[in-house]
């Protein structure tokens, strides 16, 4: 079981200098991945019909593909992870372009973890349509793969559109495309399409409760002629109301349920300082024997 930890950009601030020490203590604490959520966008909580979701204008969010850019430069292990990248709001070429900066200045510890989104707002102000996202996300992941592929690609689908063009740089390794949600259909889709699922916060405190998902994932994968066994699943353990042993324990149940990787999210647990999250990334750590 790999391990790794969830940016707690929202509790510990846009500093520059916080944000590197972060990465570089979680790497040389021993964890294998970092992940950082995406939001461009955050909405007025008084705007009349705001929807549901828990983020709104007053959480901070680092843009994924520039936040990566800056820690390429400052780690040299730890896998960077988008858990997730709202990727039908987003122009495909333009991810593709930018996916594959973050490979080759990375040295290829890119992982693109997907979703659809929850918040029409952001779509709106983004110019794409919230109604048809599923649709395009599935067209968008196929688009992607061409073009980190192919040093000239010619595409032509439902929402995207490219004739004889390629991006250069092409990325310094293959870049996994891990999925977000827990709908029937998403499980099915990532079966068919994706390198892994990264189980929704729904579902985090039950570990016994996703075997269903994983199961509709694995007979989507055999489906599709793929191996189930090569599809990777990402849970977390949550520091808020858990002691250090509890933790470990989540953790080892998780692994124990086939999970590939495990991350710890220390957000929503009262810690008031960069220091404190800190202190709880080195003592998961300790206690896991990293």
């Amino acid at each position: 079981m790999r391990v790794g930890v969830v940016l707690p950009q929202m509790e510990i601030g846009a500093d520059p200098g916080v944000i590197r020490e972060y990465a570089q203590t979680s790497e040389a604490a021993g964890y294998d991945h970092v992940i950082a959520y995406d939001h461009v966008l955050g909405v007025d909580p008084g705007r009349p019909g705001r929807g549901a979701g828990a983020y709104t204008n007053e959480a901070l969010f680092h843009e994924p593909m520039v936040l990566f850019g800056f820690l390429a430069g400052l780690t040299s292990r730890i896998e960077l992870w988008t858990g997730i990248l709202i990727l039908p709001q987003r122009p495909t070429a333009l991810v593709a372009k930018q996916a594959a900066e973050v490979s080759v200045l990375s040295g290829g510890r890119l992982v693109l973890g997907v979703g659809v989104g929850w918040n029409p707002v952001e779509y709106e102000a983004l110019g794409q349509d919230f109604a048809t996202r599923g649709r395009r996300m599935e067209e968008q992941v196929g688009l992607l793969r061409e073009l980190w592929g192919d040093s000239i690609v010619s595409f032509e689908g439902e929402f995207d559109r490219v004739t004889a063009a390629g991006i250069n740089p092409l990325p310094a390794a293959t870049i996994p495309i891990w999925m977000g949600g827990q709908a029937d259909r998403v499980m099915e889709r990532i079966g068919r399409l994706g390198d892994g699922w990264l189980v929704q916060p729904a579902l985090r405190d039950d570990p016994g409760g996703i075997a269903p998902y994983v199961e509709r994932i694995h007979a989507s994968a055999r489906e599709a002629g793929r191996d189930p066994s090569e599809i990777g699943l990402e849970s977390r353990v949550s520091v808020a109301g858990l002691s250090i042993g509890q933790q470990v324990e989540l953790a080892r149940e998780w692994e124990a349920l086939g999970c590939s990787h495990v991350t710890l999210n220390t957000m929503g647990a009262g810690l008031e300082t960069p220091a404190a999250h800190l202190e709880a990334v080195r003592a998961f750590a300790s206690a896991l024997g990293r």
